[in-house]
């Protein structure tokens, strides 16, 4: 099945939501002019219709495989990669000074929306390189920015992320990895990392692996974890590559999705210990840690959206080709089943909350743009809270959905799409592991309550459902009744978010445990209210060009009833949602573990 990148759809966004006109006149974002943009989008879509998605079913069929130690990547991989870094797609954010664009995240994001609609399994390693770099970036010595940065942007050597272990999953106050110095501002590492992706390929000349690990006299828990820089070949003072560092691959994983993906099983240390260099401030390493993770869990959110895309994309196509039985308004003859009305309804869910994720998360990325670049400190820290707030919603909503629509994709597709030759199944067994991978839906939704609404005393939240209210209330003044319709639910919506962030601030110390039971439902409701304000946005816009006598009348017309279908099938749930989350501790908590 190909893929066709939803330019237009991105471009609409990108200009009419996520203000690209305020972001490209901030300091070191002149080059992102509209036509500029356009330009780069456009080359990126015709890169990854052509290169990447090829590769995404064979990749599923013919996965990277392990032997003694080495990792065979799937068929195509290691020179679509080549490819890929020639490009200089690896480097769209990533400052010129060491060979990138210096673009803003609002242009590099649809840039990673494109590629992991192409194959999530050949972005991720793209993914955890850009985390690499955004470490290094923040908390690198100027001598390991010169050694790796640019051999990171240009692809000749990839990153990657070490934090789990075989009894540390996601609490890191577990971990044991040792790091013993060496006296020459070098240690030793010794331990074992799983789930650890790309920690071993064919496609780059070396792996710099990013490993979190204990020095001999850390304190306990997380405040005694460091970060420290250990590549798969160690790196000369002049940038050559040296000996192979003690550093090795054991087995890689067997997974349910992404199987072009290798997970690996690395072993530190067992021929004398692995040479790491320090990164940042010794026990700090965490901190810096949450850098990568913060910038893979956007580019995760990213990747539902993305497959979420491709699954559409597949599914209206088959919807299209498929004839079967008459039409329900009477016709002889059988027809394509899109004619169908619950066909239709499944396309709607599918597209709404695609368009709706996908306008959250560039709005997003804008947001990050004016938090790094806009000369006014106090904007700079008002936009970074707006995205911190935005993050974990980016990340759990949207791979959330991300499970749902492309299980709808299988379903379009009836008894075929249980058939893997028709490739429905990929999407829906590649989507599962966003759920689960850089956080789970879980953690987001503990961050999202305890520092994200209950820090600041729900005072982000309030100020975004403001802006809310202000959309509905623009609506409902329109004389249309579209948009009318849009506004009632999007208002109903909006109240019920607001109860349930002063639930949370006004409940979470009396009674912790019954305020975290409703916090994955919090997640999902403001993700559901933010995305519908993206889609109320929308159809305001869309209208006002119909009336300004815009060309594309189809394209705009379908904004609006795209936004339509959304507030009266998904912001209709958010009052039952918050029911749940106020009340609904008491059913979640009231079993015992021996009931269970």
């Amino acid at each position: 099945m190909s893929y066709t990148a939803p330019l237009k759809d991105m471009l609409f966004v990108i200009n009419e939501l996520a203000g690209l006109s305020q972001i490209n006149v901030l300091a070191n974002c002149e080059d992102a002019t509209a036509d500029t943009v356009e330009a780069i989008l456009e080359e990126n879509a015709k890169f990854t219709g052509e290169v990447i998605a090829p590769l995404n079913w064979p990749g599923d069929q013919s996965p990277s495989f392990w032997h003694e130690g080495e990792v065979t990547t799937s068929p195509g991989f290691k020179a679509a990669f080549k490819q890929y870094g020639a490009a200089g797609w690896q480097g769209v954010q990533h400052p010129v000074e060491f060979g990138g664009q210096g673009l803003p995240k609002l242009v590099a994001t649809p840039c990673i929306e494109m590629l992991n609609s192409g194959s999530l399994s050949f972005a991720l390693c793209p993914l955890l390189t850009d985390g690499a770099i955004e470490a290094l970036m923040i908390a690198g010595s100027d001598e390991q920015k010169a050694l790796y940065l640019e051999n990171f942007i240009s692809g000749k050597w990839t990153g990657t992320m070490n934090l789990t272990e075989p009894q540390a999953g996601s609490d890191l106050a577990m971990v044991r990895t040792r790091a013993v110095p060496e006296g020459d501002g070098t240690y030793k590492l010794f331990g074992t990392k799983i789930f650890i992706t790309y920690g071993e390929h064919d496609m780059a000349e070396n792996i710099v692996h990013l490993v979190l690990a204990r020095t001999p006299n850390a304190p306990e828990g997380v405040k005694g974890i460091s970060l420290f820089l250990v590549p798969k070949f160690l790196v000369n003072a002049d940038g050559t590559l040296g000996a192979r560092n003690d550093v090795h691959c054991v087995s890689i994983e067997h997974k349910l999705g992404i199987k072009a993906s290798p997970t690996a099983v690395l072993q530190f240390g067992d021929h004398g210990g692995a040479v790491g260099t320090l990164v940042g401030i010794e026990n700090r390493g965490l901190e810096t840690m949450f850098i990568m993770m913060n910038a893979a869990r956007f580019g995760v959110g990213m990747q539902g959206i993305a497959v979420a895309e491709r699954a559409y994309q597949h599914a209206v196509a088959y919807a299209k080709d498929r004839v079967q039985s008459r039409d329900l308004a009477g016709s002889a003859a059988p027809v394509a089943i899109i004619q169908h009305p619950d066909v239709k309804r499944m396309l709607m869910s599918m597209r709404s909350q695609i368009e709706a994720a996908r306008a959250l998360a560039y709005v997003a990325a804008g947001v990050s743009d004016l938090a790094h670049h806009h000369a006014d400190a106090e904007v700079r820290a008002h936009n970074q809270a707006i995205y911190d707030y935005l993050v974990p919603i980016v990340k759990g909503w949207s791979t959330e959905l991300s499970v749902d629509v492309t299980s709808t994709g299988v379903q379009v597709h009836g008894g075929m799409g249980f058939i893997e030759e028709t490739g429905a199944a990929q999407h829906y067994r590649d989507s599962r592991i966003l759920t689960i991978y850089e956080g789970t839906t879980a953690i987001q939704a503990n961050d999202f309550v305890g520092r994200k609404t209950v820090r600041d005393v729900g005072a982000v939240a309030k100020l975004i459902l403001s802006q809310v209210r202000a959309t509905a209330a623009e609506l409902l003044i329109s004389n249309n009744a579209d948009l009318i319709a849009i506004a009632v639910q999007l208002s109903t919506a909006a109240d019920a978010m607001e109860e349930v962030v002063s639930y949370i601030v006004g409940n979470i110390k009396a009674d912790i445990k019954a305020v975290f039971a409703g916090s994955v439902p919090y997640l999902k409701l403001a993700g559901i209210v933010l995305g519908g304000w993206q889609m109320a946005r929308a159809a305001l816009v869309a209208s006002t060009k119909l009336q300004s006598g815009a060309e594309d009348i189809s394209f705009y017309q379908a904004k609006i009833m795209t936004a339509r279908f959304f507030a009266e099938h998904y912001l209709t749930q958010v009052p039952g949602v918050k029911i749940s989350i106020v009340t609904g501790f008491v059913g979640t908590l009231a079993l015992s573990e021996s009931q269970f």
